[in-house]
């Protein structure tokens, strides 16, 4: 009986052995899945916003750090080195990308010592407690000052030489900001490339991107390639919004399907690129937008087209859905702009591409409630959908009738003897039902129009003792009740904290099972 339990003492410390072994190696392995997440959560697309300040009353630059934390605005693109706005970033997470402006290419692209003496003052100064993460040299220099883009290179190789100096070429990607004009036959991508009479620049300058790892920056609007195609180019192809297959761009060399301009846009820079045998360098889109108000020569620069426009194009890029070339690349898109630059100079659009006013309120409404928390907070949340002033009541009572009908909003507030019954008419009553419509849809893209006759506002439309579906009133009730609910957002994300703590957990109750067992055998 001694020699069995000597026997089965040591096959048992064999297994104790394996059993820590193989906890070890759990473990180890979540720590791996950490990291891997950690990396794959550095190397998401992103959507950030490009700040001009041709702006009256523009925010402090303390106002403005608050404002972007507040919208979880995480990169940023100046038009310049702002010291003030530079030195009010210090400390946070937003990372920047500071600019050269095209008028100081002259005297950075003649001097070494001047490019130095530039980043010596507009980065090393302020890194690491300001995340400067990319430098863009000049804005459209090939298209809008051509005279100076012999000394564009120069300039990008004597800002990056300074970088190898303070040792940040590693950590600071440094490029140009480019017009869409610089592709050539751009549709079908396939066919796109690059004008050669600029080749002598842009082969080069590729070549030191391919080098350094650095992206080629592009500035592509949808709405100009509309614009200047209507009748050929689709509105909802431009606008990101759903097409049947017969409405989708095909490109008949490759087959591929496009959906979108923008993606055909960054396809076509793309096969620009590999004409020129350049295949591993990636597409930063750093304006992209839609204006919110134009003069009578711009009847499609709406609030409806802009918020359709940027909304979608937040989706697109953090949905990770890359292009119909390149699925497994999503570029990622600086918008233009977040605020309105009031000063700017005529044509009007060209002061209303804002995300938001100066006053950092809201230009219109985005939804991007499916898309995480950038740009939710005061975007997505109380806004209303009501009727539109001078309808005539026939196409309001229809647009009610099918709110009420097919489109299945809760309209038995809006019956008689009900909180909402009164005023007896029909523009009240169909503001009621298109809001109920709108709340059930979850304030989605295209859910508050009936065909033109609704408008979605900030205002709540309650009165007396009729509240809305979308008030802060039923919100609270709303909150107040799913709290008393088992199926919280929290509780849903339990299960993946429960999955790796199982795990462990029940490595733990065997290794018990196993300290007790051989206890029992000493």
């Amino acid at each position: 009986m001694k020699n069995w339990s000597s026997s089965f003492s040591s096959m048992a410390v064999s297994k104790l052995f394996l059993l820590l072994f193989f906890l070890s190696a759990v473990l180890s392995e979540s720590k791996i899945v950490t990291e891997v997440k950690q990396k794959q959560s550095r190397d998401e697309p992103f959507v950030g916003v490009n700040i001009g300040t041709d702006v009256s009353n523009l925010l402090s630059p303390a106002e403005l750090v608050a404002f972007l934390k507040l919208q979880n605005i995480g990169h940023v693109r100046l038009y310049d080195a702002d010291p003030d706005i530079l030195k009010a970033l210090s400390r946070t997470k937003i990372r920047v990308m500071v600019s050269v402006p095209n008028n100081q290419l002259l005297a950075i692209g003649s001097s070494n010592s001047t490019a130095a003496t530039w980043i010596g003052r507009n980065v090393v100064a302020y890194y690491p407690e300001t995340l400067i993460t990319q430098i863009a040299v000049g804005d459209e220099v090939l298209t809008t000052v051509p005279s100076s883009a012999p000394l564009l290179l120069p300039a990008i190789e004597g800002l990056y030489s300074a970088l190898v100096a303070a040792n940040l070429h590693t950590e600071i990607k440094i490029s140009t900001p480019h017009a869409a004009a610089i592709v050539l036959d751009p549709f079908p991508p396939s066919q796109a490339f690059f004008n050669q009479t600029l080749n002598p620049i842009i082969v080069p300058l590729l070549q030191f991107l391919s080098k350094t790892g650095s992206p080629l920056m592009m500035n592509l609007y949808p709405y100009y390639v509309f614009m200047q195609n209507k009748g050929v180019v689709p509105l909802d192809n431009s606008l990101f919004k759903p097409l049947t297959p017969s409405k989708e761009m095909v490109d008949p060399n490759t087959l591929l399907h496009y959906t979108s301009v923008l993606d055909a846009m960054i396809d076509s820079v793309y096969c620009s690129m590999k004409n020129l045998n350049i295949t591993d360098v990636v597409v930063l889109v750093t304006e992209s937008g839609w204006p919110s108000t134009g003069d009578s020569k711009e009847p499609y620069a709406t609030i409806d087209n802009a918020d359709t426009y940027n909304s979608n194009l937040i989706k697109h890029v953090l949905d990770r859905s890359g292009t119909p070339l390149h699925p497994e690349l999503t570029s990622n898109v600086y918008i233009y702009e977040l605020f309105n630059e009031d000063l700017r100079s005529p044509p009007v659009s060209e002061a209303n591409w804002g995300l938001f006013h100066g006053n950092s309120s809201p230009v219109y409404l985005l939804h991007v409630s499916g898309s995480g928390a950038f740009l939710a907070n005061d975007t997505t949340n109380q806004t209303y959908c009501v009727a539109m002033d001078g309808v005539d009541t026939r196409t309001l009572q229809a647009a009610l009738d099918w709110a009420c009908g097919p489109g299945r909003a809760n309209c038995s507030e809006i019956q008689p003897g009900e909180d909402c019954y009164q005023p007896n008419n029909v523009k009240d009553h169909a503001a009621y039902a298109f809001d109920s419509y709108y709340q059930k849809e979850g304030r989605g893209s295209g859910s508050c129009d009936f065909k033109g006759v609704a408008m979605i506002t900030t205002t709540d439309p309650s009165h007396g003792s009729c509240v809305f579906p979308g008030s802060k009133k039923i919100s609270s009730k709303t909150k107040e009740a799913s709290n008393n609910t088992t199926g919280s957002s929290s509780d849903a994300e339990k299960p993946r904290l429960i999955t790796v703590g199982s795990q462990i957990q029940d490595c733990l109750h065997i290794f018990r099972a196993f300290v007790i067992f051989w206890g029992q055998y000493r």
